[in-house]
Order: C-alpha cells, then structure tokens, then sequence
C-alpha cells in the first residue's frame, strides 16, 4: 500500500512538472510583434501617414463648393401718397431659392503641390521605418528578457548542486561529531553555509518570477502569469565577423535610415517654403443660380416670378509683393531645420560606428570567456569532489571544503555570465545590423 501511495506520488510530480507550458523564444517573439504596446502605437503613427499620402494626388484636383438655400419672406407695406391714395400691400408672400457651384483649380504655385506630394511619400516611407526600428528594439528586447530568464534559471541549477554539496558537508560532519572525530564547529559552520544557500534559492525563485514579469510586460500578456518555463540553454553565434558587421550596419541600421529621411524630409519642407515666393495662377469657375416666385406684386413693374442663371469663368493671379518678409523667414527656418537634421545624421553616423566598436569588442571578451570558464568549470568541479572526499576520509578539514565549493560556484556564475553577455552582444550586434525582424 505504502509504495502504491508512493508511485502515485511520483506520477502527479510528473505530470505536474509536464503540465508548466515551455515558451519558446519564437514564442515569445510572436506574441510582442502581436500585442506589445509600444509596436501598436508605431503602427498606428504609420498608419496615419500612409492614409496622408493615400490623398496626396488630390492636392493636383480641383477645389469645387457648392450652397444652396431658401428664404421665404412675407410683405407687410401700406402707404399714403400726396393725392390722398392709398395702397396696402400686406400679405404678399415670396419665395425665394439661391444656388451656387464654384470650381477653383490652382495650376501653379511654385511647384509646392509636387514637393508636398514627395513629403507625404517620405513621411509614409519615415512611418515604415519607425515602425521597423520599434519592432527590431522590441524583439532585442525580448531576446534579451527572455534569455534573462534561462540564465537565472542556470544560477538556480547552480544553487541546487552546491546545495547538494554543503548537505553533504552537514551529514559528514554531524557523523564526525557524533563519533568524536570533528568539532562540533564543523558542524555548526556547515549547517550555516546550507542554510544561506536555502535562502539564496529561495530569493532566486523570486528573481526568476520578476524577470518573467518582465517578459510578459513586453509580450502584453497577464504580467502574474509567471507559471510556464523557458528553453535551458542559451545558443551563441560565435562567427560573426567585424568588416561585414560594420559595412552592413553603415548600411542598414534602422536608426540611420530614419535619420537619412528626416533630412530629406526637410529638404522638401524648404521647397514648400521657397515656392510661396512665386504668383499662385488659379482657374476659376461658377455657376449661381436664383429664383423669386411671389403671388402677388408691390407694384407694376415687379415681378411675380423671377429666374436667373449666371455662368462665369476665368484667371486669377495671386502675386506676393510684400507680406513682412514673413515668406522670407519661413525659409530660414527651413534652411536650419536642414542643417539640423543634417547634423542629427552625422552624429547618429558616429555614435552607430561606436557602437559597433564597443560592441564587437565586448563580443570578442566574452567569446574567450566562454571557452576559458567551460575548461575551469571542469577542473572546479573535479576539485570540489577531491576536496569532499578528503573530508570524508577525514585528511582535510571542512574550511577546504567549503573554499573548493565557493571556487566551484564562482565557475559556474561566470560561465553563465559570459554565455548571457556574450548573447547580449551578438543581440546588440543584430540589432544594429538590422537583421533580428527580416
């Protein structure tokens, strides 16, 4: 009955254990590009640019209006005259109906029409690549996040071994004591360093559910939902190369592209701005319409039905002379804006080539990291099983035990460092590159 109770135990730790959902990095990545807050909020900024330039052509259209009204009027009028006549005109009634359709066509203004169709289509293309440039920051992001996770979870396995170890240590110990081999100091000691080490797990249970908070803010999803686990291991790329790296970046970034088209963006702002210094030539056209029915007249002349139907056409020339020089200063403006974006791209031009540099750089140090602290983690490890067993046999105290341990683990903590910073940088590198969002 005992070890029915047991097996059934065992089976519902299983099927527990099976049951936490595994989130994939593609996953993940998946769910940001769906719900992440930032990456909606660039898209509708896009969107609206791109329903602008839907309407630009309609800048070359013609302008036409048209009013129409009705206004009823009731007469109330009596008169005297000289020779002692009178005439009262009260209860003449009157309708009158207006109607107007006017056309307004401008046919040159100085170009503006064309330079404004060519900043709606750089503002639609700006829109294209700030949304491209928030979805590669997200997704690195996400990477980042995401392999936070797997290394803390690494730092767990670590605590669990040593945890192993130092209750080891205690058993060995409390054997020697009980027997009169080993001080009860031993055993006191090594209770302490077990019990630190529970606490340590402890805290970094918490740490791990904070990151997957994380996570999930960035994913959009419920940010308690904490329950499922993520990959083991973290993948490294260690062949990327700095002369590709650093001609495709120049070439590619995102950031950069941006930069680019807010100068050309501008550049177009001041073609608007010179092309109010040339005449508007406009064609004009309109067609008004009215219509007076009255059932009765004031007089013998008046009419009691009355229509008219005027149609006219023609040019005209809006000429600037003088408006405070307010034309004048637009362009200023303009011609500073240029410059300014103009530096904005120099300066975003040197801090991407640094970027890369630094980068590369850390790229390269912990490249050679990982392959020094894997042939450590080897002999710290070897060295903390030869130094339990010493203890075991009673030829070694529990101080080199616990140096042998602490080496151990600090092997361990720095290899899982220079595994996450060495994805950190090829992250940041790709990043730059542009090619974590194909």
């Amino acid at each position: 009955m005992r070890s029915t109770i047991i097996f059934f135990t065992l089976l519902l730790l299983v099927l527990e254990g099976r049951s936490q959902q595994v989130l994939t990095l593609d996953q993940a990545i998946d769910l940001a590009l769906k719900n992440n807050y930032n990456i909606r909020l660039a898209r509708n900024d896009a969107d609206v640019f791109a329903n602008d330039y839907a309407y630009a052509n309609f800048a070359f259209a013609p302008r036409v209006n048209a009013t129409a009204g009705r206004t009823w009027s009731q007469t109330r009028t009596k008169q005297e005259f000289a020779n002692g006549s009178k005439r009262d005109t009260s209860g003449i009634k009157s309708n009158n109906y207006t109607g107007n359709v006017s056309l307004n066509w401008t046919l040159f203004d100085g170009l503006k029409m064309f330079a404004t169709r060519q900043r709606l289509e750089s503002l639609r293309d700006l829109g294209e690549l700030t949304l491209k440039d928030q979805i590669i920051n997200t997704v690195a992001d996400i990477v980042n996040s995401y392999y936070d996770i797997v290394q803390q979870k690494q730092q767990l396995r670590n605590l669990s071994e040593q945890m192993s170890i130092s209750e080891e240590r205690v058993k060995l110990s409390d054997a020697k004591f009980q027997t009169g081999l080993g001080p009860k100091t031993d055993l006191l000691q090594s209770r302490v360093d077990f019990n630190a080490q529970k606490a340590a797990y402890l805290r970094q249970q918490t740490v791990i559910a904070q990151t997957k908070a994380s996570l999930n803010q960035l994913m959009a999803v419920a940010v308690a939902n904490t329950t499922y686990e993520v990959q083991d291991s973290i993948p490294i790329n260690l062949e990327l190369s700095y002369g590709n790296l650093q001609q495709e970046i120049m070439r590619n970034n995102a950031r950069l592209k941006i930069a680019q088209q807010n100068v050309e963006i501008s550049r177009l702002q001041l073609k608007e701005a010179k092309a109010d210094y040339y005449p508007v030539l406009s064609f004009n056209s309109a067609y008004n319409y009215s219509r007076v029915n009255s059932n009765a007249a004031t007089n013998s002349f008046s009419p009691v039905f009355n229509q008219n139907g005027v149609i006219n056409y023609g040019l005209t020339a809006n000429i600037p002379i003088f408006n405070g020089l307010n034309v004048r200063r637009q362009v200023k403006n303009a011609k500073l804006n240029v410059e300014y974006q103009q530096l904005w791209l120099d300066n975003a031009q040197t801090q991407v080539s640094l970027s890369i540099d630094s980068t590369f750089k850390n790229y390269e140090y912990y490249k050679m990291s990982v392959t020094l602290e894997e042939e450590n983690i080897g002999l710290a490890r070897e060295n903390a099983m030869v130094a339990l067993e010493r203890f075991r046999q009673g030829v070694s105290t529990t101080l080199e035990v616990k140096l042998a341990q602490q080496s151990l683990q600090d092997a361990f903590n720095r290899l899982i460092l220079a595994r996450y910073n060495t994805k950190l940088a090829e992250t940041e590198l790709l990043r730059l590159k542009g090619e974590l969002v194909q």
